[in-house]
């Protein structure tokens, strides 16, 4: 369990859950040709989720000391696990989702492609590094590559397949992967602030640059209910110009009950959080918001098949 938890399994097993949702509850579902077998698609998975992993890793390396403070049952590394060999487990696993990437990239006959792979574990090292500590640019960062790992999906099994006769259908499948790679980074980001807010005691001792420490948590707060605010009538416009006009009734149940309505409760305890468990609470509720996002993809395609029959 103790190189489990370094690897932090849980949030490996939703990004990877995630990932397959998009291809097994969207694509697969849709008339196209996809580039990937289902083999070359779970190594595609599994790729991303050792790289995430190798994240995981050298974050805790580096953030040994705030660690101690901020999350003191979580601390692993020289704990459990050697600095050593956490260094080693890091390697292993970046390399090998390096490398399987590379294989992937060559299969559709991208090699260039090899250059995603190389840059987000570069990015993830330098989060772990430097860009953590850089105020709202270490939030946007992480939100990005969770984005990308969202896009990586078009770029690998949409992309290659694209020809002049199908151009049409596929930019339209891709550009419903960009939508789900914006909310994937606007919700992320928030829980990303959320979490400095959370974490505001140990990074402040460690003088670490975070938006909390910087501007204080009242006004945090109020920076994080107005992206909320932002969100919620973004995804309102969203959903009721895709879904509620379209008589998707059972798609709109959904999102109002698992996105939004879970949205405004954040919106509202944002209001008054102001302790650790406050933020605590946020950020799960978000992680939650994020989950059933992406699951929406399969609901709302399940939804249009059974308008159809």
């Amino acid at each position: 369990m103790k190189y489990l938890n370094l690897i932090r399994y849980k949030n490996l097993l939703l990004l990877a859950f995630m990932q397959l949702i998009f291809r097994y509850g969207f694509l697969k579902q849709q008339d196209v040709w996809l580039s990937l077998s289902d083999f070359q698609y779970v190594l595609l998975v599994i790729a991303t989720v050792l790289i995430a992993a190798g994240g995981y890793v050298i974050n805790d390396i580096f953030d040994q000391e705030v660690d101690e403070i901020n999350k003191p049952n979580k601390v692993i590394i020289e704990k459990q696990i050697s600095e050593s060999n956490a260094y080693g487990i890091y390697a292993g696993l970046t390399i090998a989702g390096v490398s399987i990437g590379l294989y992937l990239s060559n299969v559709i006959e991208k090699p260039g492609f090899i250059s995603i792979f190389i840059f987000i574990a570069a990015l993830l090292y330098f989060y772990a590094t430097t860009l953590k500590q850089i105020a709202v640019l270490g939030n946007v960062v992480v939100s990005f590559l969770l984005s990308v790992s969202v896009l990586i999906i078009g770029f690998f099994d949409l992309y290659p397949a694209t020809y002049d006769g199908n151009i049409k259908q596929m930019s339209l499948l891709f550009g419903i992967l960009k939508d789900y790679a914006l909310f994937a980074f606007i919700i992320n980001f928030i829980r990303e602030i959320v979490k400095d807010a959370e974490d505001i005691i140990g990074d402040k001792m460690h003088e670490m640059k975070t938006l909390p420490v910087l501007i204080g948590i009242n006004a945090t707060n109020r920076v994080i209910v107005f992206l909320l605010t932002i969100s919620i009538a973004v995804l309102t416009t969203y959903f009721f110009k895709n879904i509620f006009s379209n008589n998707l009734n059972f798609s709109s149940i959904y999102c109002i009950l698992f996105i939004l309505a879970p949205l405004i409760y954040c919106w509202l305890k944002s209001f008054s959080a102001k302790d650790k468990a406050d933020f605590t609470h946020l950020s799960l509720i978000l992680k939650w918001i994020i989950f059933f996002g992406i699951v929406s993809v399969a609901i709302i395609t399940f939804n249009i098949k059974q308008n159809a029959i």
